[in-house]
C-alpha cells in the first residue's frame, strides 16, 4: 500500500511540466534574472486576477506583510507602539511582521466553526492606540465581513489583509486580496498558488503604497544608486515570476477541483469524533487547509498513519504559547488553544486520485 502524502510537490509540479520547464528556460536564456519582463508581467497579471489596481513582488510573505507596515510607517499612517489587531490562531508570519515594525499585536479569539476572527470581539479590543486591522484568510477561507469592513470605515483603521492561504478565494464578486487597504501573498511551493522556491507580493489600489514597497524593497531606491530610505532587498526574481504566469492559468481549476474533494470529505466522512466543516464553509473556501478537529487528534493521526495517510497539524502551538511571545503567554485564550490542540489537517490538493481520497474517507470512518 503506497503512502498518501499530504503533500507531493513532485506531483503538483509535474501536473504543468512542460509549460514550467519551458518558461524556466526562457528566463535562462535571457540573461535577465531580476526586476525583468517577467516580474513585470506576472505583477500585471496578478493584479488583474487579484482585481486591484498595483501588485509589487517581493521575496516571500513574510517580506509582503512587513513592507506593507513598514510602508504605512514611512507615510505616517502607523508610529512606533501603535496596536495591530489580528487573529490569535494565525501563523506566526503575520504577528513577526507586527513585531518586527515595532507595532504591538492584539489578539483577538476566532470562531470555532470558521477559524476566522471573530468579528463580534474585535470592537471591544479597540484602544485609542489601534490604527490597523490585519485579518488572515486562514486555511483557505475568507476571514472579510462586512462588519469588519464598517469597524475599520467608522474607527478609521487600515485593513491589511494576509491573503497567504487564499489565493483565489471569493467573496462575493471580488477576490481576497482586494478587500482591504493592502494584502499581502506567499508563494511558498505548497500555497494554491505556488513557486519553486520562495515568493511573494503585494497587491493594492493605493499608487503611494504601492510605489512605496518597491522602493523599500529595493534598499530603500527608487533611482540606482539613490537611497531616500532605509530599506532592505525583497524581491521576486524572475524564475519564480515565470513559473508563478503559468500557474496563475490553472488556479481556479485547480481550487475547483479542491473544493470538489472537500465536498466528497464533508458528505461521506461520518464518524461522531471528528468534526468536520460545514458545507457553507466548504463551498466558499479554497481549501489550502482541510482542518478537522478531534478531541484524540494524536490517536487520530497515528491511525491515519497506520493507513499510509500522512497529516499534519496547523498549528501544534500558538503564537502566543511561542517561546518569543513568552510577553503573551499569560493571554486566555481558549478558543485558539482549542484549535491548536484538536486540529489536523487531511491531505487536500488537485494531484489527489479518486483512488486516494476514498481511502482517506475510509480510514477517517474506522477511527473509533
Amino acid at each position: 500500500m503506497d503512502m498518501i502524502k499530504f503533500l507531493d510537490l513532485k506531483a503538483v509540479t509535474a501536473m504543468h511540466a512542460d509549460e514550467i520547464n519551458a518558461a524556466v528556460q526562457r528566463v535562462v536564456d535571457s540573461g535577465w534574472y531580476l526586476q525583468g519582463n517577467e516580474n513585470k508581467a506576472f505583477a500585471e497579471e496578478y493584479a488583474r486576477y487579484i482585481g486591484t489596481r498595483y501588485c509589487v513582488g517581493c521575496g516571500n510573505g513574510l517580506d509582503a506583510l512587513t513592507l506593507i507596515l513598514r510602508a504605512y510607517k514611512e507615510m505616517g499612517r502607523l508610529h512606533d507602539g501603535d496596536e495591530v489587531i489580528v487573529p490569535a490562531n494565525t501563523y506566526i508570519a503575520t504577528i513577526l511582521a507586527i513585531t518586527e515594525n515595532n507595532l504591538t499585536p492584539v489578539l483577538v479569539e476566532p470562531r470555532i466553526d470558521t477559524f476566522q476572527i471573530d468579528d463580534s470581539l474585535i470592537e471591544r479590543a479597540i484602544t485609542n492606540r489601534t490604527h490597523a486591522v490585519m485579518i488572515v484568510h486562514l486555511y483557505g477561507q475568507c476571514a472579510y465581513t462586512e462588519r469588519i469592513h464598517a469597524i475599520c470605515h467608522n474607527h478609521n483603521l487600515l485593513l491589511i489583509e494576509d491573503n497567504a492561504q487564499a489565493h483565489g478565494c471569493r467573496y462575493n464578486d471580488r477576490l481576497t486580496g482586494s478587500l482591504g487597504n493592502a494584502a499581502a501573498h506567499s508563494f511558498y511551493p505548497g500555497k494554491n498558488l505556488g513557486a519553486l522556491g520562495d515568493g511573494g507580493a503585494v497587491t493594492t489600489d493605493d499608487e503611494e503604497l504601492a510605489t512605496m514597497i518597491g522602493t523599500l524593497g529595493n534598499y530603500g531606491s527608487e533611482r540606482k544608486y539613490v537611497f531616500d530610505y532605509k530599506g532592505r532587498n525583497s524581491r521576486l526574481d524572475e524564475i519564480q515570476a515565470a513559473v508563478l504566469r503559468v500557474k496563475l492559468k490553472y488556479l481556479d481549476a485547480d481550487n475547483a477541483r479542491r473544493r470538489s474533494i472537500a465536498m466528497q470529505y464533508i458528505e461521506n466522512i461520518d464518524n461522531p469524533l471528528l468534526t468536520l466543516p460545514s458545507a457553507h464553509y466548504c463551498q466558499h473556501s479554497v481549501h489550502h487547509i482541510f482542518p478537522v478537529l478531534c478531541s484524540e487528534r494524536e490517536r487520530l493521526q497515528q491511525h491515519l498513519l497506520k493507513q499510509g495517510i500522512q497529516t499534519m497539524i496547523h498549528y501544534p502551538i500558538p503564537p502566543h504559547r511561542q517561546q518569543c511571545y513568552a510577553s503573551m503567554s499569560t493571554l486566555s485564550l481558549p478558543v485558539t488553544e482549542r484549535i491548536h490542540r484538536e486540529e489536523l489537517s487531511l491531505p487536500l490538493n488537485p494531484t489527489l486520485e479518486q483512488e486516494e481520497i476514498e481511502r482517506i474517507i475510509e480510514a477517517a470512518n474506522s477511527f473509533k
